[in-house]
């Protein structure tokens, strides 16, 4: 018995033919205006950092054995508090290695010029007072040095990931692909850093993660995009380049649009679901699959138009020929 598609594929037309070229000068301009305005903003206000980044207090909250502790109400009553950032999270007993939902971690911040002891002392009185009596242990703070060294190996982590993403782009393709695919990643980067620090959401090690998979995500649509391009290049030798481009974007997006629209309500029913700690990184990660689509469209591509292609590179019977920015008639 034959398997039936999915019934709302039907919704997606099955040929298109967008000039996606056509807009492109106006998407640059509008790419390089809001990256600009991202970069200023991540300096001035600044970001959000989280305790991670920024350095805070840890310790074990835990009842005996058998009895739950309410996360929810550990949070909120240390959130009464207005220290800032607090993460709560369950994990296993010490003793039996078993999670039972007795034991959690707490995370929180320390305010700068207030006692680290009178801090530690109201937070663990609010938290009796709103859960009844437990024990503390591991109290622990994490110091502005090592914050500053986990701030500076996320930035090297994106860093590292973004270099070899263009060599991977290099070698599979040629060097104005892999250039357009950096720039690309880049532009997604930048963007995402300016929405957290536009809706103020707290910059952690959870939201390094996001970046990343932003980059992973945006690279994999990039690369399906130059995958097509390349193939109707060898195909449509005579064409010129800039209909190349808006023949191979059209040939792929509805396979884009499906992904997205698949990723994005995935990511929607974390942040709805997923609880406080999931929220920033679920909006980041949607934005980052909105604009990586948006950035193989309107930034990959067009520099490859501006940089030009030799064909002769692409298939072996024929001869190299450089393509202008012919205009369409």
């Amino acid at each position: 018995m034959a398997m039936r598609g999915w019934p709302l594929i039907k919704l997606l037309p099955q040929k298109t033919n967008f000039h996606f070229v056509k807009y492109a000068r106006f998407a640059g301009v509008l790419s390089v205006v809001l990256c600009i305005a991202a970069i200023v903003s991540c300096f001035y206000p600044g970001l959000n950092m989280g305790i991670d980044f920024r350095g805070g207090a840890s310790m074990e909250v835990s009842k005996p054995a058998g009895q739950v502790i309410e996360l929810d109400r550990v949070r909120e009553s240390v959130n009464g508090l207005n220290l800032g950032d607090v993460q709560v999270q369950g994990i296993a007993r010490r003793d039996t290695n078993a999670d039972d939902g007795s034991t959690a971690i707490l995370r929180f911040q320390v305010p700068e010029g207030r006692d680290q002891t009178q801090v530690v002392n109201q937070v663990e009185g609010a938290i009796s007072q709103a859960v009844g009596e437990v024990t503390y242990s591991g109290v622990s703070v994490v110091g502005s040095k090592v914050s500053g060294e986990l701030f500076t190996s996320g930035l090297l982590a994106l860093g590292v990931a973004i270099g070899l993403m263009f060599l991977y782009i290099w070698f599979r393709f040629e060097p104005q692909f892999g250039f357009g695919a950096v720039v690309g990643l880049l532009h997604d980067v930048i963007l995402t850093f300016g929405l957290i620090v536009l809706f103020k959401l707290e910059f952690s090690l959870n939201m390094v993660a996001a970046v990343l998979t932003v980059i992973g995500y945006s690279m994999n649509d990039t690369v399906v995009v130059f995958d097509r391009l390349r193939e109707n290049l060898r195909k449509y030798k005579t064409m010129p380049l800039r209909d190349v481009i808006d023949l191979s974007l059209n040939e792929t997006l509805s396979r884009t649009i499906i992904t997205g629209v698949t990723a994005v309500m995935v990511l929607a029913a974390l942040a709805v679901f997923g609880g406080e700690a999931l929220f920033g990184f679920s909006i980041a990660l949607m934005f980052g699959i909105i604009i990586g689509t948006y950035s193989s469209i309107y930034v990959g591509a067009p520099i490859i138009l501006l940089w030009g292609v030799k064909r002769g590179t692409l298939a072996d019977d024929a001869k190299p020929v450089k393509l202008g920015m012919a205009s369409r008639p």
